[in-house]
């Protein structure tokens, strides 16, 4: 299929951008396209300016800064695949780019495009609310942050105006061997998760839980943060009875039922995924307490 016709803008710097959101009606950013071209193409989506952010200095990189992973929001996801900066002070981050798509959409695909499009089921979004990500949004004002938390208002729809655009992500360290691991469960590899896992965590000297983030993707409208399930956890020894009981809190949620996966289904598999995550974690941050 060929997509509707638009008018297409090459702007040069942010705040050029910024101008044409502010002036342009029914305009649509574009990233890495992996999305918003299918969408295009499939007549999802009928825009009459489409703005290109390929071409804007500044909006790709990773870099250390005040404790925090900063990333660009056009930072393709095979770079971070790839960042020893990732891969040394946020690993959760290259596990979970390995369910993302595949090699062909990571080489386009960014950070700020998934979060942007906040698909329930992707996976960037999901690890972003475990880590307590902050985004970085500039519009006519000038920039302004938020916390990841209040990011996404519904299904796929981010907490940004019309006329702003994400232009950074910063993902608070952990400390050095601590442990994590994201979980999937999907029809095939590379397909959008049916349910997902983000779980990252410390130990104390006592082999006990001081510290821990549970967040599940591809089971309700918007990425959730699973604070009962750290509540249960927090003080607590690892072992398959705790976590057997802690993620029965997966039961109550308001999951989505389609011809993917029934809502019940959803729920079942968000605990699997969620206790899987914690074991491996766990493994980990013993490992990384012993090195």
């Amino acid at each position: 299929m060929k997509p509707p016709s638009f008018a297409y803008h090459d702007p040069k710097s942010v705040e050029d951008a910024v101008a044409l959101l502010g002036s342009l009606e029914n305009a649509k950013l574009l990233a890495g396209g992996q999305s918003l071209m299918p969408m295009l193409n499939m007549r999802f989506v009928l825009p009459d300016h489409v703005i290109d952010l390929n071409n804007i200095p500044g909006l790709a990189g990773v870099e250390l800064h005040d404790q925090a992973l900063v990333i660009g929001a056009m930072t393709r996801q095979r770079e971070l695949e790839f960042s020893d900066l990732v891969a040394t002070h946020c690993p959760i981050l290259a596990e979970a780019l390995l369910q993302v798509g595949h090699r062909q959409t990571r080489n386009r695909g960014t950070i700020g495009g998934s979060l942007c499009h906040l698909d329930p089921a992707a996976e960037l979004p999901t690890l972003c609310l475990a880590l307590e990500a902050q985004v970085e949004v500039v519009g006519p004002s000038g920039p302004r942050g938020l916390m990841f938390a209040d990011f996404p208002l519904g299904y796929m729809t981010p907490a940004i105006g019309a006329d702003e655009l994400v232009t950074r992500i910063a993902l608070p360290l952990w400390p050095k061997g601590h442990g994590y691991a994201f979980e999937e469960f999907a029809r095939r590899h590379g397909d959008f998760a049916i349910a997902s896992a983000a779980v990252v965590l410390t130990l104390d000297a006592q082999g006990a839980i001081d510290r821990v983030a549970v967040a599940i993707g591809g089971v309700c409208a918007t990425p959730m943060r699973m604070e009962a399930i750290e509540a249960a956890l927090m003080g607590r020894e690892p072992s398959p009875e705790l976590f057997r009981a802690a993620t029965a809190a997966c039961k109550e949620l308001d999951a989505l039922g389609d011809v993917h996966a029934p809502a019940s289904y959803r729920q079942h598999l968000a605990g699997v995924m969620v206790r899987r995550a914690l074991v491996r974690a766990c493994e980990r941050a013993s490992a990384g307490s012993k090195s």
